[in-house]
């Protein structure tokens, strides 16, 4: 008997293109909650203490994804443009890449961020400098002078633990 043939399911193109379907649609669901966990924020609708977790959590997401989507999609506001999403919020809180907390907390003055990535950018040469058997005095010094220094500069860091250490050394 002559049967027809039956195809034997989705051919790989098929399942890729449905692939790459669903992870854009992940993505555009991350933007949109995105957006919503951002206006919800703004109206005090939810505390600071649940906004920053959720909010870091969809930021890493977001990226996440991004990563997995980067051919076809160049940008966030290609992304934005092509799949006709309004998320001015979403789209502001990706762009600055943390929580609202971070960004305006109360306690950091416009320089923290400076201080932080100069901090650590001395523990870092600090370390290579050990990793690399220097252990001269002259070497250590100027180094862990610079660290000290910039250790000193937050608030509170006299109570930090570590501190008398670096200062004893």
């Amino acid at each position: 008997e002559d049967a027809v043939p039956r195809r034997r399911g989705p051919t790989l193109h098929r399942q890729r293109r449905t692939g790459e379907h669903s992870l854009l649609a992940t993505l555009f669901g991350i933007v949109v909650v995105l957006d919503f966990l951002e206006r919800a924020y703004v109206r005090d609708s939810i505390t600071a203490a649940e906004y920053s977790p959720a909010c870091t959590r969809l930021l890493s997401q977001y990226m996440t994804m991004l990563k997995l989507v980067k051919d076809s999609i160049p940008s966030i506001e290609e992304f934005m443009t092509r799949y006709r999403l309004d998320t001015p919020a979403a789209l502001h809180r990706i762009k600055v890449g943390v929580p609202a907390t971070v960004e305006h907390s109360s306690e950091a003055g416009p320089e923290t961020g400076k201080w932080i990535a100069e901090t650590t950018q001395n523990f870092i040469t600090f370390m290579d400098t050990l990793k690399l058997c220097l252990h001269a005095k002259d070497q250590l010094h100027p180094i862990l002078q610079e660290l000290v220094t910039g250790y000193t500069r937050f608030k509170g860091s006299k109570e930090w633990e570590g501190r008398s250490r670096m200062v004893g050394w």
